[in-house]
Order: structure tokens, then C-alpha cells, then sequence
């Protein structure tokens, strides 16, 4: 008999269903919509099972998409399901909001310039999993009587949680905020990732046997500028060390980049996440109104990362005028050079959906002043034209371009620039090491002692260790560093590891 046509290899990628801008953009929520299964099965059927997958070796997760493709494109969903949950915690996570560095490794995508949409079948797999009932508990086989707190609920800190629970440890998560899900819940738009979704994972991880202890702060109330706190109450460090025998930091990297000019302390502006955060409470309904507001401004999103592209997305539904989204970079190429960046993920230029809903980008562009207005409240800000140059060893050098100032007008500045470090007041209440760039120093970081911190019994993993990167590092930072926490606890561990 002929095979069927879904399973032929479709002619291109197939890429997800958007709800056209004018509709989505009345709106906070998700606007993608999945494949339909006969897609999802051309897409599978595209893959060309290669002998070294390079998708894999791309993937920080090790991720095996030549295994899943194959089952899926045989119809075989609950065994395409087990080789995902083998490697990801959180594929729900993952398929929506991962840049897909398995896509840039996919042999097709060398070939014929048009990948296997990895993403759009993990999401299909993960989707099924859940309406058939087989995302459930995985319980450990008994209890080893040990104790490991876990400071943070982003990714990493979920995903170590999660896999030292199946290990049989008992684990409490602490998290400042009232919800857990780190930034992913709360600093996240709806609209990339729903909250229902992780909703449902922690009920899974509740039923597994851990803990959440929210609102809760380590070591201090008091932080930095612009971090997020929801804490109404607070534990000491030394009451989790004498508490517990082992103890996680995964508190990510949180304390935001300044833009340190003229102007910054005027009315309207404000640090991402301030938008971002307020935004997420109020379409939960935990607060009436966000507490910041891009309606009828024009606005400046200072930063050309997802977060600044976020802001992007949050002010077009909440009404703003004209945005423009500044970043300080060169505009990358439209095509890449894949002779010289194959399998690694390309440096070109992309398009989100939010610039997608209206923004103008200005590049190689830095802010030498925020102008206000006789009460103090923003009116505009001067920028200049720059010139990046590079050395032999990939330093950059930063020229403004005399005679190229200009302003432009605007009510809101929301600043978007990065990230330098974890809180420093949670690192020295802890008292551990720093790196010379603020991170948590480990001492061994892959010999004997990964993830080990200079004080004892004590791990860092994620963001707060790494810093600020992608959420499928951190879902393997985390899953790694609880390798390493079972070991430090009973000698051995049985848990995955790539170390």
C-alpha cells in the first residue's frame, strides 16, 4: 500500500498558526495556535535521521528529536512522549518560548535553508501528553530522609526541585514572590506563555512531594533597585543551613542594568520588568490595574532583547502611540554566513511577533539624555549615532558619531538592558564566593564538586551561577545540579547527568 501523503516530506517548514495582529493585539493572551496532527507529521516526516544529530549536540537538554520525530511521524505519540520527558522537564516551557537551538543544527536547515520545526512537534507531543493523561506524578520509590531547600522557582530552580524529588529527597522551594514560576510566571507576557500552564506543572510537582513556600524572602527583605518582591515574610540563610541538608540558589539574575544618564530619575521611567510584572498581575486579576501603563504614550524601549521586545508587546495592548525599540548593537545581517556558524545558532537578523505588531528599531543608537519637563515627568530623549569596532580578540569598541544627535518625543522610557548578577544582599546573606562579574563562584564547576559553592553544602545553578541566558540552560542547569546535590547526599546518585 502507497504511503499516506502526511507522511512525505512536506516541500518546507511549516511554521505555527498567529492570530493576525489586528486581533491579537486586543489581547494578553496566547495567540499561537499548534499544528494540526497531519502537519505535525509532514514536519516529523521532513527529519532526516541523521547518523550524528546535531540538533541534539545543539540543545543544552541533549534533547532527542531524531527519536521523537520518528515515533511521531509512526503514530507511536505515548513512546514520542517518554523519549521527551526522558530529557525535559517542561517541554510546555520549552515549545513555547525556546529559540530553538536545535533548529539551527538540523542538517535540513543546512541544505535546504528551512529546518524541521522541532519546536512545533515537541509542543504537539507535550500537548497530547497532557489531554491523554500521561503527564502524572513520578514518585520516588521510597524516602531517603534527607532535607534540600531550594531558594528561587524560575526553571533551574523547578527543574532541581523536581528532579530531587523523584530522587526521594523532601524539598521546599522558597519564593519572594506569590507565585512560583520565577520570571517565567511573572515576568513572562501571557501572551508567550500562558499561566494556566504552569499552573499545572507545579500540581504535578505538588503531587511529587514538593513544597512551596511563598512569599517568602532568604536572608533579606530589602533589594535592589528593581528586582520584584512580594515577600511578607522572612527566613534567615542560617535557619536553612541548620535546617536542611542541603541548600540550592537558584534565585536567578534579577538585578536589572541602569541606564545611567541625565534624566533617569524622571516620571516615566522605569525598569522592564515594572511594566512586565504589573502587567502579569493585573490580567490575573490579582490587581485591579497594572501599575504601569504605556495608554496613549509614546514610548522608548531602551534594549534589544526579548525583554525589551516583551515591552514592545505589552505597550502596543495597552495603547500606546508610536514605540521605538533602541539597541545600542549593529543591525545583524539578514542572511547568515552558515559556513562559518553551522550548527551554532546564527547571528542575523530576526523579528519577533511583537516588533512584528508595530515598533520602529533604531540601531547602533546609545541615550545620552532623558528629557523632562518643567514637573519632572519625561518629554523625549537625545540620542547619538554610533560606530562598534572589534579587536582580534572580539572586544568592542564604542564611537559616537559626531553631528549625528537627534531626539525624538516620548512619555515612557522603559529600560531593558540586561541583567548584571543575582541579588548581592541573598549572596551575602548566604556568604558565598562571587565571580569577578558578580555571579556565584563554584568550586569545581566539572570535576568532583559541580555546582558546589564555597560554603558548605550549599549549590548554585541557573542564572544566579551561569548568568542570564536561555530557559532551557537553565531547566539543564537545574537538572544537573541535582545530580550533583543526590550525590553530595547519599554517595551515588541514579539521576540523569551529561557530566
Amino acid at each position: 500500500m502507497a504511503e499516506t501523503k502526511t507522511n512525505e516530506p512536506a516541500s518546507s517548514r511549516i511554521e505555527f498558526h498567529h492570530e493576525p495582529v489586528e486581533a491579537r493585539i486586543r489581547h494578553f493572551f496566547e495567540f499561537t495556535s499548534p499544528l494540526t496532527e497531519d502537519e505535525v507529521k509532514e514536519q516529523a516526516a521532513r527529519c532526516l535521521t541523521c547518523g550524528t544529530p546535531f540538533c541534539s549536540a545543539m540543545c543544552p537538554l541533549h534533547n532527542r528529536p531524531v527519536d521523537f520525530n520518528r515515533l511521531v511521524r509512526e503514530g507511536r505519540w505515548h513512546e514520542a512522549w517518554n523519549a521527551l520527558n526522558a530529557t525535559n522537564n517542561f517541554p510546555e516551557f520549552t515549545s513555547r518560548v525556546c529559540p530553538a537551538l536545535c533548529e539551527a543544527g538540523c542538517t535540513r536547515y543546512l541544505l535546504d535553508d528551512s529546518a524541521v520545526g522541532v519546536k512545533s512537534i515537541e509542543r504537539a507531543i507535550i500537548d497530547r501528553a497532557w489531554k491523554s493523561g500521561w503527564v502524572r506524578p513520578e514518585n520516588a520509590r521510597g524516602r531517603t530522609g534527607k532535607r534540600v531547600a531550594v531558594v528561587g522557582s524560575g526553571p533551574a530552580g523547578l527543574a532541581c526541585a523536581q528532579q530531587l524529588a523523584r530522587a526521594g529527597h523532601t524539598v521546599t522551594v522558597f519564593e519572594k514572590n506569590e507565585r512560583a514560576g520565577g520570571l517565567l510566571a511573572l515576568g513572562m507576557p501571557d501572551f508567550k506563555l500562558p499561566k494556566g500552564i504552569i499552573e499545572r506543572r507545579l500540581e504535578q510537582m505538588e503531587a511529587e512531594g514538593v513544597r512551596f513556600r511563598l512569599s517568602t524572602a532568604v536572608g533579606t527583605a530589602e533589594f535592589e533597585p528593581g528586582i520584584g518582591s512580594e515577600a511578607k515574610e522572612t527566613i534567615e540563610a542560617a535557619t536553612l543551613l541548620d535546617g536542611f541538608d542541603a541548600v540550592v540558589i537558584a534565585a536567578g539574575s534579577e538585578t536589572p542594568r541602569d541606564l545611567r544618564v541625565p534624566g533617569r530619575e524622571g516620571k516615566g521611567v522605569h525598569f522592564a520588568m515594572e511594566l512586565l510584572c504589573g502587567q502579569n498581575r493585573a490580567s490575573s486579576g490579582a490587581i485591579k490595574e497594572a501599575p504601569v501603563t504605556s495608554k496613549g504614550c509614546d514610548v522608548a524601549v531602551i534594549g534589544g532583547g526579548d525583554t525589551g521586545s516583551d515591552c514592545v508587546g505589552i505597550s502596543r495592548r495597552q495603547g500606546a502611540g508610536k514605540i521605538w525599540l533602541v539597541a545600542h548593537g549593529n543591525q545583524p545581517p539578514e542572511k547568515e554566513d552558515k559556513a562559518s556558524t553551522w550548527p551554532s545558532y546564527p547571528k542575523k537578523l530576526r523579528v519577533s511577533s511583537s516588533v512584528e505588531e508595530g515598533c520602529e528599531r533604531l540601531w547602533d543608537t546609545e541615550t545620552k539624555e532623558i528629557l523632562l519637563d518643567a514637573e519632572g515627568a519625561v518629554r523625549g530623549i537625545r540620542f547619538v549615532k554610533t560606530k562598534s569596532t572589534y579587536d582580534a580578540a572580539g572586544r568592542r569598541t564604542l564611537e559616537e558619531l559626531p553631528g549625528t544627535e537627534f531626539e525624538i518625543p516620548v512619555q515612557r522610557v522603559y529600560i531593558a538592558l540586561g541583567y548584571t548578577g543575582p541579588s548581592s544582599a541573598l549572596l551575602k546573606a548566604f556568604g558565598v564566593e562571587k565571580t569577578p562579574r558578580g555571579k556565584i563562584a563554584v568550586a569545581d564547576e566539572k570535576g568532583e564538586r559541580p555546582f558546589a559553592t564555597s560554603v558548605p553544602k550549599v549549590f548554585a545553578c541557573g542564572d544566579a551561577r551561569f548568568g542570564e541566558s536561555l530557559i532551557v540552560r537553565a531547566i539543564h542547569e537545574g537538572r544537573e545540579c541535582a545530580a550533583a546535590v543526590d550525590r553530595f547526599l547519599m554517595g551515588f546518585t541514579e539521576l540523569p547527568t551529561f557530566r
